[in-house]
């Protein structure tokens, strides 16, 4: 089944328990959200055309026209020496809004290599289609006044959602529960985000993410709320870890 895809590229993960670890990035097109802070607003719709690195850390691209096959993501992988890398990320935009997910994953595994979602942690339909071929998942965890939905209703809590998705997502063997974290983020907020996490998925991380300012979001969170928003947290939850985006730092995606 084909895909509408963004880019296929290595780098080392930016973000999150594994930042740092090698990664094969597959990037899908299409997002049903608009977040305030977003720095890839060109994934929110369809795209076009796909850019594939031609030589794993060349940061040289072919481009093809969308969308692409399967057949073309798997070879473009294998040029890319998937299997030596320590995760495969299947990325956005929104992965779980494409149908052709869940038979990408179950090939992109058989490759050897582990396979992270990453995710806005809406889509618990979508999930478990897809659930058996993940090592790990990476979800958000959405705040309404931070975030819109394009073009639907806007819901006063994403909170609903988001549950439903954990129950689901916590089966896998690395769970990572995101929040972004912004200079009005409030300790309410993030103590209803912990317990929700500790009563659900108690193995889960809990990543709080300070935001990196982009979009309409123009600071940075100061360093007390952060701490403190941490400190709270740590109450609930059994790990909790602050941090930021660090692929911003050398220029990467």
């Amino acid at each position: 089944m084909d895909s509408n895809l963004v880019e296929i590229f290595s780098s080392v993960q930016g973000e999150g328990p594994s930042v740092g670890e090698s990664t094969l990035f597959i990037r899908f097109a299409g997002c049903d959200l608009r977040c305030s802070w977003c720095d890839s607003p060109h994934t929110w719709k369809p795209s076009q055309s796909c850019r594939i690195e031609k030589q794993r850390g060349s940061g040289k691209f072919l481009k093809v026209e969308n969308p692409v096959s399967m057949n073309l993501v798997l070879d473009a992988a294998k040029n890319l020496s998937a299997s030596s890398h320590r995760w495969i990320s299947l990325t956005g935009g929104e992965p779980l809004l494409q149908k052709s997910l869940p038979e990408m994953a179950s090939a992109l595994k058989a490759l050897g290599t582990k396979v992270q979602l990453e995710t806005h942690g809406l889509e618990f339909r979508r999930l478990a289609e897809v659930l058996t071929s993940l090592d790990a998942i990476s979800m958000d965890w959405k705040l309404s006044k931070d975030v819109k939905v394009a073009g639907g209703p806007q819901p006063v809590s994403f909170s609903p959602l988001h549950e439903r998705f954990l129950g689901l997502a916590r089966a896998v063997g690395l769970l990572t529960v995101k929040v972004v974290i912004t200079p009005w983020t409030t300790k309410s907020e993030i103590e209803e985000i912990s317990l929700s996490v500790a009563k659900i998925a108690p193995n889960a991380t809990l990543v709080l993410q300070p935001v990196t300012p982009s979009g309409t979001v123009h600071n940075a969170p100061a360093a007390e709320l952060l701490l403190s928003l941490a400190r709270l947290a740590e109450t609930f939850v059994q790990n909790v870890r602050v941090i930021p985006q660090t692929h911003k730092s050398y220029g990467a995606l």
